[in-house]
């Protein structure tokens, strides 16, 4: 059974972030790969949302992280605490949004309607199990896009990956946009969304 809106918000109203981290690749499901070092020195920034609405709770304010030299970004973390605590969840950097796809394991196709992404861009996959012949959080590069389907590959044009088995129910992806840092510099996080992926 799908949740209504009044359900999510429920459930968005509950979950406790009070930190955002920054993370040089897949974070898990527990926080992994968060940055460190540099000067100043990179910390977690306190995030405060806004109440629910529609199934979403938007990001009040912004945190600007202070990231280290030759820092790679790739994704956002969620947590109850400065230090330590409970990783509560991430996102790719970029902020699109996550979409639903079904895959043709024939043509090693992605079916996404309106998908909107283009040849070289990077996309992750998140949530449920992914298909055979990818691995979860890895960047993929997109080739061969049309409007509705598309296929990824390990490097930009390269070849496209052969697709095994199909992708569990909660399964989703995601464009990301990662930004290295040849010198220390700051990253500011303002417009984070938290939502459920169902």
């Amino acid at each position: 059974m799908p949740f209504t809106n009044a359900a999510r918000n429920n459930m968005l109203a509950a979950i406790g972030v009070t930190h955002a981290s920054l993370h040089s690749a897949f974070p898990g499901t527990t926080g992994l790969n968060e940055i460190s070092g540099g000067t100043p020195a990179y910390a977690r920034r306190a995030v405060t949302f806004n109440a629910a609405v529609s199934g979403s709770r938007g990001q009040n304010g912004t945190a600007v992280f202070d990231v280290p030299a030759a820092a790679a970004v790739q994704h956002v973390g969620f947590w109850t605490a400065s230090t330590g605590g409970t990783f509560l969840g991430s996102h790719p950097l970029g902020g699109a949004p996550a979409r639903e796809f079904v895959t043709d394991l024939a043509g090693d196709l992605i079916r996404s309607n309106a998908h909107g992404l283009s040849n070289g861009q990077q996309i992750v996959f998140v949530g449920d199990t992914v298909q055979g012949g990818l691995t979860e959080g890895t960047i993929y590069f997109v080739i061969s896009a049309t409007a509705d389907t598309l296929q990824v590959a390990a490097t930009s044009g390269g070849a496209a990956i052969d697709l095994t088995s199909l992708a569990g129910n909660g399964c989703q992806l995601i464009r990301i946009v990662p930004e290295d840092f040849g010198s220390q510099g700051t990253l500011t996080l303002s417009a984070a969304t938290l939502s459920l992926l169902l």
